[in-house]
């Protein structure tokens, strides 16, 4: 029997205890098969929809734990977004390497004020010293330049010290806002596009999941970059792009999975809604996981060897939302995604209508049970059946004629033929006159 349990607004239902009846050491004794045997079977052995109030309480610790991190750190921004100027030159090798404490008390000691931030970009022979400030003047530029050079003399490929090794840009702040509204104008259009895709190629309910589940990739991946605290930059955005894009694809392929079983379900009483879209979802588990950890690999060598090796500032932001994306773009389309279209399709009166429907087949059939009487009607009619029979037998008593009483032979006596009269034996000869 599969394990029900009965909720407003709908019926959880799945064949989870069903299979593991079949295969515990409850029946009879038949072997348990492994936890990969199940993952790559997709037997429907693992629940998902029917402990969907715990799966949408750890995506709502998680989103929270986000949007705490996003309002208590907030972003660092990069000069992309915020505007400002950016100086970098070669940090050098052994004794001439340069700390970003020394950097920063040039900084200081020059302009009278602290840099935004100091960072070392890669490692070795490739490693570079980057500030970033506020926008500051030409003039305020070229002081700076010269106080580096004298301070650290920066080598350039030639290996003599030279102020060409000091590079400067500048992006004003209308630049940078201009960028903001750029990214936040693709990323409502993708939406948009993908709501009004879903909802022409499969239907609303799903579309509504799959944007939802969306905007939750986008709050969680949010929160860590700002609790780690890494630079947004036009990479970031770039890159979280395309984890949307990544999480979409993982999403339809279980809503596709999730259509092919539930075509035509009110017409049979085998499984309800929510049992099909738990099969659908352990059918699929296999090539979720293929998919993201193909899709990983690639990301984690780009992050080995941008920032560790080459010492790429701008690859490391795109690493690190690819990363980040990629892993909760994989959890939310199983465990928030699926549960939450059985929850909205679980709120429509066909769903409703059929979920009753498979439980009231499952239920066992009771032989019907006459109503219990009171005692003194039970000796009533016991006494009447009584009196009814005795007074039959008594009537059938007087009514049959007793039958004449017959002497049995003696042992050993010869039988005797009946004489006289009709009760003559008939001899077979025809009578002459």
């Amino acid at each position: 029997m599969a394990s029900t349990s009965s909720a407003k607004g709908g019926t959880e239902i799945t064949d989870s205890t069903a299979v593991e009846a079949t295969s515990g050491a409850g029946s009879g004794g038949l072997p348990q098969h492994s936890f990969f045997i199940r993952l790559y079977t997709g037997t429907g052995a693992f629940e998902v929809i029917g402990r969907r109030r715990l799966w949408y309480a750890i995506s709502g610790a998680i989103v929270a734990m986000a949007i705490a991190s996003i309002l208590i750190r907030g972003f660092s921004f990069g000069i992309d977004f915020e505007g400002g100027t950016k100086v970098s030159f070669p940090r050098g090798t052994g004794d001439s390497q340069v700390s970003t404490s020394q950097v920063e008390d040039v900084f200081r000691q020059t302009l009278g004020v602290d840099p935004a931030s100091v960072v070392i970009v890669g490692s070795g022979s490739s490693a570079t010293v980057q500030i970033r400030a506020e926008t500051l003047s030409n003039d305020e530029t070229a002081t700076l330049r010269d106080a580096l050079f004298t301070a650290f003399s920066p080598v350039g490929t030639d290996g003599q010290p030279t102020r060409d090794a000091i590079s400067d840009s500048a992006v004003s702040e209308t630049w940078g806002g201009q960028i903001t509204k750029k990214a936040v104008i693709a990323l409502v259009v993708f939406l948009v596009l993908v709501g009004i895709y879903i909802a022409i190629r499969y239907e609303r309910y799903m579309a509504i999941a799959a944007l939802v589940a969306l905007f939750f990739d986008l709050i969680v991946t949010a929160g860590v970059y700002a609790l780690v605290g890494f630079e947004v930059s036009p990479a970031t955005v770039i890159g979280l792009l395309t984890i949307l894009g990544f999480s979409l694809y993982d999403t339809v392929i279980v809503f596709d999975k999730v259509e092919e079983n539930t075509h035509g379900f009110q017409h049979t009483n085998r499984r309800t809604f929510a049992e099909q879209a738990n099969l659908a979802i352990n059918q699929t588990f296999m090539r979720s996981i293929n998919t993201s950890l193909i899709s990983v690999l690639p990301v984690v060598a780009l992050m080995v060897v941008a920032v560790w090796l080459l010492g790429v500032g701008t690859l490391k932001d795109l690493a690190l939302v690819q990363f980040v994306g990629i892993l909760v773009g994989t959890y939310s389309s199983i465990f928030f995604a699926i549960p939450l279209l059985v929850s909205l399709r679980e709120r429509t009166e066909l769903v409703r209508t059929h979920t009753r429907r498979v439980l009231n087949r499952r239920k066992p059939r009771a032989e019907p049970t006459a109503p219990a009487a009171s005692t003194g009607q039970s000796m009533a009619v016991a006494e009447s059946t009584a009196t009814a029979a005795a007074t039959a037998t008594a009537t059938a008593t007087a009514t049959v004629p007793a039958a004449p009483k017959t002497s049995k032979p003696a042992p050993g006596a010869r039988p005797t033929r009946p004489t006289g009269g009709s009760a003559r034996r008939p001899t077979g000869k025809h009578n002459r006159r």
